[in-house]
């Protein structure tokens, strides 16, 4: 019954991503820029992958979801952002709020899970490659992406589900230009500690696991690399895992930096900053890595764009 008595907020606003107002059409143009590249890059690589029939393999199949998943993790964001770097007031309405959180947390678990997949998917092909088809056979591949997809929306509908338990009653101002846990909880006018208590344990559980999973996969694979006599042998072996472990880097160089903390560490200047880079340097980046070192992803897209052909 106390729920009532307090008048619910029904929009928030948010800061601007930086405290230059003179500059924000010269921000604009550059985070539309990156917007672009973010959804065409990633897009080039599904496309590529799905009509370029070597590429029909299970490492491509988890790049081309993660490439899914990049473009929908930047576009919870980045659309809604260029709106209000425009504009004076930037709102946004407290449904469309939990909407953003839900989607973006939502893809960044997920993203999460297939990195580890991929790791697993490197394991087995670099340690295990005489049983490489049977551990990683079509049904396999797409129970796993199944998988991860069904830990990534549960795990987030339940910690949304607490969000939407807590009063919201003033003040309404969001310390981003976004909508994510940590901001979202400082701003409750009711305990939080329930919410923070459930988003570390959820952290250790994804993050800290996955991490591990992930360190474990890649010392057996480097174990397994520094076993192979020939140089050029080594050199091929690592080549194939090189890309998926420098994207490894980048997402939790950014996202253990984020969510680890409590909100009472928030540091607004430097996490803008942050977030910056994996809503939109790192999906940015992620296609170039996968496809610059790669042949049969270079011949893949000269298919799209024949033009490219010598």
């Amino acid at each position: 019954m106390e729920h009532s008595n307090h008048t619910r907020v029904t929009e928030f606003i948010m800061e601007g991503v930086f405290d230059h107002p003179h500059h924000e059409g010269l921000f604009f143009g550059l985070f539309l820029c990156l917007y672009t590249a973010v959804v065409m890059g990633n897009s080039l690589i599904i496309v590529a992958i799905v009509i370029h029939p070597p590429l029909h393999t299970p490492m491509y199949f988890f790049i081309a979801s993660l490439a899914l998943v990049d473009i929908l993790c930047t576009s919870s964001v980045v659309p809604k952002m260029l709106e209000n770097v425009m504009q004076e007031k930037k709102t946004v309405s407290f449904g469309g709020c939990i909407t953003q959180l839900f989607v973006f947390t939502s893809a960044l678990v997920t993203e999460l899970l297939l990195l580890t997949v991929m790791s697993y998917d490197r394991y087995v092909a670099i340690c295990h490659p005489l049983h490489y088809v049977k551990l990683m056979s079509k049904d396999i591949c797409i129970h796993l992406a199944v998988s991860v997809l069904a830990v990534g929306t549960i795990s987030l509908f339940v910690n949304i589900l607490l969000v939407l338990r807590l009063d919201f009653c003033g003040p309404n101002l969001i310390q981003h230009f976004f909508c994510e846990f940590p901001t979202i909880l400082a701003l409750s006018c009711s305990s939080a500690y329930l919410n923070e208590i459930m988003m570390f344990m959820a952290n250790i559980l994804l993050a800290m696991e996955n991490f591990l999973l992930t360190t474990v996969s890649y010392s057996f694979i480097i174990i397994t690399i520094l076993k192979i006599q020939r140089s050029k042998g080594k050199q091929r072996a690592f080549s194939t895992c090189s890309s998926h472990l420098l994207v490894v880097t980048l997402y939790y160089s950014t996202i253990v930096y984020i969510y680890m903390r409590s909100t009472s560490s928030y540091s607004l200047d430097k996490n803008k900053m942050v977030a910056i880079m994996y809503t939109l340097i790192t999906p940015t980046l992620n296609p170039l890595i996968y496809s610059l070192r790669n042949k049969e992803v270079k011949v893949a897209i000269r298919k799209i764009f024949p033009f490219t052909n010598k």
